[in-house]
């Protein structure tokens, strides 16, 4: 490899943003693309791919044979509310390979016997933010229904981009969250991308079963990236 290449390679490993590493078999040279760099024809929808999948591997493409080299952070899942739809969610997404980590400042929910094997902060999600900032790979799911709680963490999530935001309650508690949020700075575009009421509608009753809605919007959500704009999600 280039030694260019593997310093902006790792510079961005680093940074926790996406590259693939395009390397000609033909000439064998290397380029780095990042995330958002735009390439025609395709070689950029196969790019365009490798992003969303994580896969790596060869393609053809304007009569040459390229290999893709995808690296992308590992995307994880931060939780506001040590609640019981926490306590089901932690695990499945665990399994999912979505390491989690929760945040609730009430020291009486947020307990290491309540969850076991889980990053947990007892702490105000400011103070966690500050220390390990949101972004583009992070999934954020708001579920105390406390606006004191939730509403800095859901700005943080708009402002850091985060691929998923999702937030606990009925249409009518969203409404007024709307306004509160606006009254933070939040644009009415960022305000649109929170699913709210949160999770697939599976028609989820239970804790347990609303843990796996949210999963399940979540990881639509990542392996979906870059289609919605062009109005198609596969």
């Amino acid at each position: 490899m280039d030694p260019y290449a593997l310093k902006t390679l790792n510079a961005e490993r680093r940074a926790r943003r996406a590259a693939i590493l395009v390397t000609d078999l033909g000439d064998g040279r290397d380029r780095i693309v990042r995330e958002g760099d735009q390439v025609a024809g395709d070689l950029g929808a196969a790019i365009a791919r490798a992003f969303r999948t994580g896969n790596s591997g060869p393609v053809e493409a304007e009569g040459r044979t390229f290999f893709l080299n995808a690296h992308l952070p590992q995307p994880r899942l931060v939780v506001i509310g040590a609640v019981h739809i926490s306590q089901a969610l932690a695990p499945m997404a665990k399994i999912a390979g979505y390491p989690v980590e929760i945040v609730d400042p009430r020291t009486a929910f947020a307990t290491p016997d309540r969850f076991p094997d889980v990053a947990l902060h007892a702490e105000w999600p400011q103070d966690v933010l500050s220390r390990q900032p949101l972004d583009g790979y992070t999934a954020l799911a708001a579920v105390t229904h406390d606006p004191k709680i939730d509403d800095f963490a859901l700005k943080a999530a708009l402002d850091a981009n985060c691929f998923y935001v999702g937030a606990l309650g009925s249409r009518k508690t969203h409404a007024k969250r709307v306004e509160r949020l606006l009254a933070l700075g939040a644009t009415a575009d960022q305000i649109a991308r929170i699913h709210a009421p949160i999770g697939l509608d599976i028609g989820a009753s239970s804790p347990a079963e609303i843990a796996v809605a949210i999963l399940a919007q979540t990881i639509h959500a990542f392996r979906s990236r870059g289609l919605e704009a062009k109005g198609a999600v596969a």
